[in-house]
């Protein structure tokens, strides 16, 4: 990789946490509990699953008591997601992945434990979550691999209003490069995701030459700053 751990620490700033924008409308205690009852429901007596592509692969932060690596058709990683919090700022806002239309996306399921069901979906509703505005990015999605085609829950699938489409990866990686909030850098969240996927054996091609974009892109603010200092 390019992207090697020293580049990625040359992006980390101390950033205070600006709490929300007021632009949502913020999830409340029963709307998380409402929506993960009813996710719940709908996964009805099967097993449910849930597929994960980005952080959810490295730090899923619930209770899983299986995991299988598997495909969703039709749709592809991409850096949507626009953030002012977390890994962005609201002087240099950043990017985080969604799925987008299209192609393929090689990835991980992790089988939630029946006994807790509705308490693991709303863990991992308020990790991915925060307003009302976004529910429409958790979908169920056919996956695919060494079994039967399975149905898991996704987040951040298909558009919403903070997803932008089509960016370029050139200009998605000088975002990335930037881009630094009070929980890490929009560079350490590539570099993490890329890392892990090659763990698994798994090369995203989009990730693997945006990486290298990114790596140049740090190097090149790097060459800047010393010539002007």
């Amino acid at each position: 990789m390019a992207l090697a751990p020293d580049l990625v620490a040359l992006c980390h700033r101390d950033e205070a946490d600006p709490g929300p924008d007021g632009c949502w409308t913020a999830m409340t205690d029963a709307d998380y509990r409402t929506v993960a009852e009813r996710l719940a429901a709908e996964s009805g007596d099967d097993p449910l699953w849930v597929f994960a592509y980005g952080s959810l692969i490295w730090k899923p932060e619930f209770e899983h008591v299986e995991s299988a690596r598997a495909t969703a058709f039709g749709w592809h990683r991409s850096f949507t997601l626009e953030i002012n919090r977390w890994r962005g700022s609201r002087s240099q806002p950043g990017l985080m992945m969604a799925l987008a239309r299209g192609g393929r996306c090689d990835g991980v399921i992790y089988r939630l434990p029946d006994a807790d069901r509705i308490g693991q979906i709303e863990r991992m509703l308020r990790r991915e979550i925060s307003d009302r505005e976004s529910l429409r990015s958790v979908r169920w999605l056919p996956v695919k691999g060494d079994f039967e085609s399975r149905t898991a829950l996704g987040f951040w699938v298909g558009s919403t209003p903070r997803t932008t489409n089509g960016r370029p990866l050139d200009e998605v990686a000088k975002v990335l490069a930037r881009a630094c909030g009070h929980m890490g850098s929009c560079a350490e969240y590539l570099y993490n995701t890329v890392s892990h996927l090659e763990d698994l054996g798994i090369r995203d091609r989009n990730l693997w030459r945006l990486q290298e974009l990114v790596a140049g892109e740090i190097r090149a603010l790097q060459e800047a700053e010393r010539a002007c200092g």
